[in-house]
């Protein structure tokens, strides 16, 4: 199965491509879902029917959902939001008030992600296209799996196990109800699935696609996406530049306009070295029905083959050779100034701007020193050797940050 997530910008037109892109998967026979993450749900409108919370066909091979968020939420996060409502109710929240409370932030966005993983294990389907939120708020999302496994790893365990030991003592003297296992269990099943979905859009059958539009503006957010999606362990295998002016005419308006695009679009040529960069021209109308979709689809993507699998491979790898062990992680338009290293136990911290990763190291390098780390062509580079190893007289790595040589 061949699962692309298309982001960007707000206003781009990436609901417009990615839904495009499943009309044109549907038409080569390939059984195809479209389903959105983004609340404001524009792909009912690209496709002019009405979508459903269960796949809703639209077309021969074609279904397009809208993931329902209420019934999602109450079947994951039923036994956690019955605690947290008791704990408001002890303290004297309104109940209407306390309903909002309990309610995570992004938990659409979440859910529907946990409905890709079900969509996955089914087999149902040949291609799942995946209409995300605007950058931001993918970035967030598509980092919570990880940050929640760190959580789940160091701190669950001992939060449960005082909680058990406690139960009593804590319950009088807070006087509140203190969480029962149904509680850690229900956060646990939440943290198992999203670490799924992680280990699925992070695999060689998963690739997002970048969506912009020629304004130098909208092309450093997808620089700086580009980035961060890498820093997670994203792969990105296309970048489409969306609504270009075609050249022609003497209209000075429009040529003045044309030349302005041609400058970003080739500084975004540069920005994304080796990735197809797609190109879909300004039409008069708006593409609305699968025939019109499918259409744009088809001249965007031109002979290429939008659903074969990447020959390239992910941004994070771990390579060994004579000087040691090598862990990879591809940082396209960084500088080595812009990364912060740090080893902190079994985790090797990367923090890139407001962004940090903590990357939990494979179980053969917990007990390996970093020797040094360095950028090389847009990848971070960081060296380990056997704690056993002489330290090296004349390293020939540049260490990057406080704990980088530790």
């Amino acid at each position: 199965m061949r699962i692309l997530l298309f982001t960007g910008k707000g206003g781009v037109g990436k609901s417009t491509v990615a839904a495009g892109t499943a009309a044109l998967a549907a038409s080569r026979g390939l059984r195809t879902l479209v389903l959105s993450t983004d609340p404001a749900h524009s792909l009912a409108d690209a496709f002019g029917v009405r979508v459903g919370p269960d796949p809703t066909p639209v077309a021969d091979h074609l279904f397009v959902q809208q993931v329902d968020a209420q019934l999602r939420f109450e079947q994951s996060w039923a036994d956690v939001q019955r605690y947290l409502l008791s704990v408001l109710d002890v303290a004297g929240v309104d109940p209407v008030a306390a309903e909002e409370l309990t309610v995570i932030p992004g938990a659409e966005e979440v859910l529907a992600l946990l409905e890709l993983r079900l969509h996955a294990l089914s087999g149902a389907w040949d291609v799942v296209v995946v209409d995300c939120a605007p950058t931001g708020e993918t970035l967030r999302l598509l980092a919570l799996p990880e940050a929640l496994g760190w959580y789940m790893r160091r701190v669950l365990p001992v939060q449960r196990g005082l909680v058990k030991a406690l139960r009593p003592v804590l319950s009088r003297a807070a006087g509140v109800p203190m969480p029962g296992d149904s509680v850690f269990d229900a956060v646990e099943r939440l943290h198992a699935e999203l670490d799924e979905v992680h280990a699925l859009l992070s695999g060689p059958d998963a690739g997002v696609r970048l969506v912009l539009t020629p304004e130098s503006v909208v092309l450093a957010e997808a620089r700086r996406s580009y980035t961060t999606l890498s820093l997670f362990g994203y792969r990105v295998d296309g970048v489409v530049a969306n609504r270009v002016f075609p050249a022609g005419g003497e209209d000075p308006w429009r040529a003045g306009w044309v030349a302005a695009q041609a400058a970003v679009l080739a500084e975004a040529a540069q920005s994304f070295p080796g990735l197809p960069l797609w190109r879909s021209v300004y039409r008069p109308g708006e593409p609305v029905g699968v025939g019109a979709l499918a259409d744009l689809a088809r001249e965007l993507y031109g002979a290429d083959d939008p659903f074969a699998r990447p020959a390239t491979a992910g941004p994070f790898r771990v390579t060994r050779g004579a000087r040691g062990v090598v862990l990879r992680l591809a940082l396209p338009n960084i500088t080595r100034a812009e990364v912060d290293l740090a080893r902190r136990g079994d985790d090797l911290v990367v923090t890139v701007g407001s962004y940090r990763r903590l990357l939990t190291l494979p179980a053969g390098l917990v007990r390996h020193r970093v020797a040094g780390a360095r950028m090389e062509e847009g990848e971070l580079q960081v060296r380990f050797e056997e704690p056993s190893a002489p330290e090296p007289t004349t390293p020939d790595t540049d260490n990057m940050g406080s704990g980088a040589g530790s």
